[in-house]
């Protein structure tokens, strides 16, 4: 399981030029599920970006979790980071887990992450969308739940 998690100011969702989610500070994260993704990937992620202190403290340091300050997560699933260009400049996506596995894992990761007292919002799976977002930083940070 792969989460490009951004930390934002605010971040919005809109398809055929409708919002559908939006939210303020907190964190936008891109999903991707892998085809050897299981549980347990999908628990250590949600417990990871929930507990991953990269808001400021009152000295500036980066000390703070997305729950610490009350933020939300504007969760997208996003295939497309297990892209592999090493043949070509074609990607290709066989390390991508299915559409009926993926959705089902994505899901599961949303709820994970709101039972863990965030507010969490989603993007549409499947569905051709539209982020609009302000990185506060910029931070921008990689999971990768095998590594």
């Amino acid at each position: 399981m792969r989460v490009l998690v951004q930390r934002i100011k605010k971040a919005k969702i809109r398809i055929s030029d409708t919002s559908v989610a939006e939210i303020e500070k907190g964190m936008l994260l891109f999903v991707a599920i892998g085809k050897e993704d299981s549980d347990k990937d999908i628990e250590f992620l949600s417990r990871k970006v929930v507990s991953l202190r990269i808001f400021e403290d009152k000295d500036g340091k980066m000390n703070l979790s997305v729950k610490d300050i009350n933020g939300q997560i504007l969760s997208v699933p996003q295939f497309t980071l297990y892209a592999d260009t090493s043949r070509g400049n074609r990607p290709g996506f066989e390390l991508s887990a299915g559409p009926g596995k993926a959705k089902e894992c994505w899901e599961r990761f949303n709820v994970l992450l709101k039972g863990a007292g965030v507010d969490v919002k989603e993007g549409v799976f499947g569905a051709h969308m539209e982020v609009e977002l302000v990185n506060d930083g910029p931070v921008t940070i990689w999971l990768d739940s095998r590594q």
